[in-house]
């Protein structure tokens, strides 16, 4: 039973540095198709760095040496993940680009988020 949820915590903890990672590729795909100007440029470098920091701060929070270490990567994933998700509301509501192209983005971000909200949670009840 103990080997079987140990695998079953492994597959989640790959499928989820994978889906980080996944993010951090579609934000820096979308964001090649960004108008240049000033604005969207500012915009488009805060995004690519809060979605590549949610990818390498996972992994980062897989290879805690502690359960402290552990709840702070996460909430830095958490933190990151939740700015990922304004930039890509501002791009849509500044009409730098349409909400149509982010909303695949946007769900993701928030799912991932949500996820790591409640493992954050599970993990600072044990």
């Amino acid at each position: 039973m103990e080997d079987s949820r140990q695998a079953e915590k492994q597959q989640f903890v790959e499928r989820f540095r994978q889906r980080t990672k996944q993010l951090a590729l579609d934000v820096i795909l979308f964001s090649k198709d960004l108008p240049k100007t000033e604005e969207a440029t500012i915009m488009k470098r805060q995004l690519l760095r809060s979605a590549t920091s949610v990818a390498a701060n996972y992994r980062a929070a897989c290879r805690s040496r502690s359960s402290a270490e552990f709840h702070s990567k996460l909430s830095i994933v958490i933190e990151e993940a939740d700015e990922t998700l304004f930039w890509l509301e501002l791009l849509a509501e500044s009409g730098t680009t349409t909400e149509a192209k982010v909303v695949t983005l946007k769900r993701e971000t928030t799912e991932i988020l949500s996820v790591m909200a409640k493992a954050r949670k599970s993990a600072s009840k044990n």
